[in-house]
């Protein structure tokens, strides 16, 4: 429709057509109206009986709701009408009539658990609360994208079909690719490390990453979003410097742009940039923060792996985002690099929301004998990397990098429960449809 006008748009004295969609009907005896929902918002429409065309009445004050609708006529003030204005129709068309027997309430009004909402999607995003979540999920990755772009970083695409797992074990979900056994990706790792010693050097990813996780928790996913960056010239200290950067950019373009979507979630005067630097915890010194808490019933030693409870005690010593660096070698992946002084510790990173972890990054081993060493170590065969492996024959740049999670960062930023609230067709163990 090249003539349509957004309701956000009307004003009075406009001659204007509205689409959308049927936000409810008030039928108040001699004078009924018609709300009419677009992206931007709602506008009503006026229907005056007695001085109207009966069949103009009866088709814009007996539509179903949700119907999609087009309505012309000409926009007059009316101080009464929740947006200041409403328009007097000439015409109005239902484009698309709705079931009257809705699954769920767009208008909010009855309250839908969420399974129901996942299950009808399209509807759910009709509500302004869950369409809030969503536009500001995009400003985000706008966001950080606009940020990466900043630091000289070239967007990529890699793979989501590989013949190897990025990090082996049980968390790959096989395919048959043309008669061959294939994963879907776990992670744009071993990619993003070649592009790296490529002429590009400094690379970003936005995109989906797979894991056969059986976590079925409100913070898992088995396909989620994975904000990746990877540098070369760069140790561990310049990667957590970048992942800073990104996620306050992220938090500062939401509080710029998206004021009304704060403000429908509830959350405008509790949303808040960070700006302090985050602080860079050891590993060990985050073990000694967690038992001295108290928090927990058993105390913490050394190589033991933070658990929820763990991360949650910290989160609230701390009080805001934070790293933990130095963590023992034996838990890192393989192509972390370990320290140079101390081969027991290596250069990995998570970054924390009070929550629970966000990132996980490091600098990466960029010599061949100890990335195959790394290899052997963790029980994973070499030559079925070598595609990955003898890139570092020729070649390859001292490099570091990071992946953050999309939804999670989403998640925490919003304050919400489940993590299936910012995925707008999740995958887990239940859910493979819609």
């Amino acid at each position: 429709m090249d003539d349509r006008t957004y309701t956000a748009d009307a004003e009075p004295g406009d001659h204007v057509t509205v689409a959308g969609w049927a936000h409810e009907i008030r039928d108040l005896g001699g004078i009924a109206f018609l709300i009419v929902r677009d992206k931007t918002g709602k506008i009503q429409v006026k229907f005056a009986k007695d001085e109207m065309d009966e069949d103009l009445v009866e088709t814009g004050t007996n539509v179903s709701r949700e119907s999609v609708v087009q309505v012309t006529g000409s926009v007059e003030e009316e101080p009464r009408a929740p947006t200041g204005v409403e328009i007097v129709p000439e015409s109005v068309e239902v484009v698309a009539p709705a079931d009257p027997e809705l699954p769920l309430d767009p208008s909010g009004k009855v309250d839908a658990e969420l399974p129901t909402r996942l299950d009808n999607r399209t509807l759910d995003l009709r509500r302004d609360e869950a369409k809030a979540i969503f536009e500001i999920r995009a400003t985000v990755l706008a966001a950080v994208r606009d940020y990466f772009r900043s630091q000289n970083a070239t967007e990529i695409n890699t793979p989501k079909i590989v013949a190897t797992g990025t990090e082996g074990g049980t968390e790959l979900f096989p395919i048959t690719y043309f008669g061959q056994e294939a994963f879907m990706n776990q992670s744009p790792q071993l990619f993003k490390q070649l592009m790296v010693g490529s002429g590009l050097e400094r690379v970003f990813e936005i995109g989906p990453i797979f894991r056969a996780e059986e976590h079925n928790t409100p913070r898992h996913l088995n396909e989620a979003t994975s904000i990746d960056f990877e540098s070369a010239f760069i140790d561990h200290q310049g990667a957590m410097d970048v992942c800073e950067g990104a996620l306050k950019a992220a938090y500062e373009a939401v509080a710029e742009e998206c004021a009304d979507e704060l403000e429908t979630l509830g959350l405008a005067e509790a949303f808040e940039v960070p700006e302090e630097a985050f602080p860079r915890l050891s590993y060990e010194e985050a073990i000694e923060r967690v038992n001295a808490t108290g928090d927990l019933d058993e105390q913490l030693v050394f190589g033991d792996d933070l658990s929820t409870e763990a991360e949650k005690a910290l989160g609230r010593d701390v009080g805001g985002h934070y790293f933990i660096t130095d963590w023992p070698s034996e838990v890192k992946p393989f192509y972390i690099k370990d320290h140079d002084d101390d081969p027991d510790l290596s250069t990995g990173f998570d970054m924390m929301h009070p929550n629970m972890e966000l990132v996980s990054g490091g600098q990466r081993e960029h010599r061949h004998d100890e990335l195959v060493a790394g290899f052997e170590q963790q029980g994973l065969d070499p030559d079925a990397f070598e595609y990955y492996t003898k890139m570092f024959r020729y070649g390859m740049p001292p490099h570091a990098g990071f992946g953050l999670g999309g939804e999670r960062l989403v998640m925490t930023m919003l304050g919400l429960d489940n993590i299936r609230e910012a995925v707008l067709f999740p995958r887990d163990r239940q859910r493979l449809s819609p």
